[in-house]
């Protein structure tokens, strides 16, 4: 793909700044996620991932959706057809496209601009932050269609919102509005709706000026510390502040700090 052009009809990316902005681009399906979508969004989280021009990731929906999760008419037109394709693709598909947002060293924030339902809610889980516009709903409709969790839901939203609330929002599939999603912590802000992306580029634009290498090791330490003791999460701790306290940022930013200066960062 060529960087700041169309990666496909479906997903769009810019890159400018140090900010990629992944813009999910099937507004007529409120952006809903057909296999050629989930491929090519998983292959571009991953160029993203592994361009060192780019500091933050901003994903968003074009139109009035987020995402409306899988695309349930193609979903079921295979499963009429026979094809095992659509149970098959929570391990093809789902799995690694959330690995690869959770895994990436730099951060990524949701711009929820519209509903974020299914796998399309997992999505915007599975962000470091998540800013909603006045009008975004959060629905985990999965039980509303006789299956169980995916995208990482199951994992994600009980560390975000606590076991109870996860349970209620995955059992009873109600739609949680942006101000009860900010109530209950499950996204960081909410904005009037014609702001979302805006506030989502300046928090971007925040992030990439900061120091990258130090937010990579942080989001390694906590996604660590989600399934270690505490000893091993010290461990953790210590193999990673050796390994960033090398950075040129650290020693600068000391530097700065000593001199009551703002310090610069690189990400090196």
């Amino acid at each position: 793909a060529v960087p700041g052009g169309p990666v496909s009809d479906t997903v769009l990316l810019d890159t400018s700044e140090g900010i990629a902005t992944i813009t999910l681009n099937r507004p007529e399906a409120l952006n809903s996620l057909t296999v050629e979508l989930k491929e090519t969004l998983l292959a571009t989280v991953q160029q993203v991932a592994a361009d060192p021009a780019v500091r933050a990731v901003v994903l968003t929906g074009a139109g009035r959706g987020f995402s409306a999760g899988q695309d349930l008419r193609e979903h079921a037109e295979l499963l009429a057809a026979g094809d095992p394709a659509p149970l098959d693709t929570v391990h093809r598909h789902f799995n690694p496209l959330i690995l690869a947002v959770t895994t990436m060293p730099k951060p990524m924030v949701a711009a929820v601009n519209g509903t974020a339902a299914g796998a399309g809610a997992s999505l915007a889980f599975a962000a470091d932050f998540r800013i909603a516009a006045d009008g975004a709903k959060f629905l985990l409709a999965f039980a509303n269609v006789g299956l169980a969790l995916d995208s990482g839901a199951s994992w994600t939203l009980p560390r975000l919102i606590g076991h109870a609330r996860a349970t209620a929002m995955a059992l009873l599939a109600e739609p949680v509005t942006a101000s009860a999603a900010l109530e209950m912590g499950l996204v960081n802000a909410v904005v009037p709706d014609d702001r979302v992306q805006a506030a989502a580029h300046e928090l971007a634009a925040r992030l990439a000026a900061g120091p990258t290498a130090a937010y990579a090791a942080i989001k390694e330490q906590l996604a660590f510390s989600a399934t270690h003791p505490l000893a091993a999460a010290l461990e953790k701790e210590g193999e990673l502040q050796v390994r960033v306290g090398r950075t040129e940022d650290h020693r600068r930013a000391t530097d700065a700090f000593l001199r009551k200066e703002r310090p610069t960062f690189t990400g090196h």
